[in-house]
């Protein structure tokens, strides 16, 4: 081997190996910190590429969720307007049944018909306040709307279930007469069936949006884990990793001083 104080190729070699184990050493380092075995694009592109778009899904999928959560209270108030309703409406029926009683008198008739009208009007103020961020599914205004279902836009639809006095048919039913509480029992009885029917078809549509929404919980939870399997760092192996590669940068730190010393070899020649 050539001796030369201008070209030291064994302090070369080492400073290369002592610069890759430095290198090597930060992506360690870095991998701990951030717990990210892929911390960007120069670390794997392609892992990271796909990474990124499971991210982006899971974002569309929190989107869906908060639609989804948004919808299914708008049916829960729905709902549970609906139910007060309905058991309104069997208390009235007890009220129409008892002024169908043979011989009752004028007083009682009436008595009963404002306990009736009562009712029906806390039916009203039932119907007027269940709404639920500007939606109201079963007033006198309700109109059909829509669920976003999916992060491509398909969308669950939901009717309107009208549960007013004046949709029931029995906004102008009177207890006060004897033909009043006669036909009265008619509408009431058709009321509840009608009320049955529309609650039913609300926890239909409740009941999807609330599997719907379970399915996106579970979905998200998917593709985190996935992305998860893609980029996570196994931090007991970046442990020992680390480990080993404080050992070799201590080496290489003392081969490159060996190697440095190597030209005080030719002092020797002209001693």
């Amino acid at each position: 081997m050539v001796l030369s104080v201008n070209t030291n190729i064994g302090a070369m070699v080492a400073l290369q190996h002592l610069n890759s184990t430095n290198v090597n050493m930060e992506r360690t380092q870095l991998a701990i910190t951030t717990g990210l075995r892929v911390n960007g694009p120069k670390d794997d592109a392609s892992t990271y590429a796909i990474a990124q778009n499971m991210r982006g899904d899971i974002v569309g999928l929190g989107a869906v969720k908060m639609a989804l959560s948004n919808g299914e209270a708008v049916l829960n108030v729905a709902v549970t307007a609906g139910q007060s309703i309905a058991d309104l409406l069997t208390e009235m029926k007890a009220k129409v049944v008892q002024a169908n009683q043979a011989g009752l008198d004028a007083q009682s008739r009436t008595a009963l018909h404002n306990d009736f009208t009562a009712l029906r009007e806390q039916i009203s103020t039932i119907v007027a306040t269940a709404e639920f961020n500007g939606t109201n599914l079963v007033g006198v205004s309700a109109t059909a709307t829509t669920v976003l279902s999916t992060v491509d836009g398909s969308t669950i639809a939901v009717s309107a279930q009208k549960l007013d006095a004046t949709t029931l048919a029995i906004h102008s039913t009177i207890l006060n007469t004897s033909a009043g509480a006669a036909t009265a029992l008619t509408a009431i009885d058709t009321a509840i069936t009608n009320v049955s029917d529309k609650l039913a078809a609300l926890g239909s549509v409740a009941k999807r949006i609330e599997i719907q929404s379970d399915f996106t919980t579970k979905l998200t939870d998917i593709l985190r884990a996935g992305v998860g399997s893609l980029v996570d760092a196994d931090l007991a192996e970046e442990s020992a990793k680390l480990q080993a590669l404080q050992i070799k940068q201590q080496l290489g730190v003392q081969a490159l001083s060996i190697a440095n010393t190597g030209p005080q070899a030719i002092l020797s020649l002209f001693g």
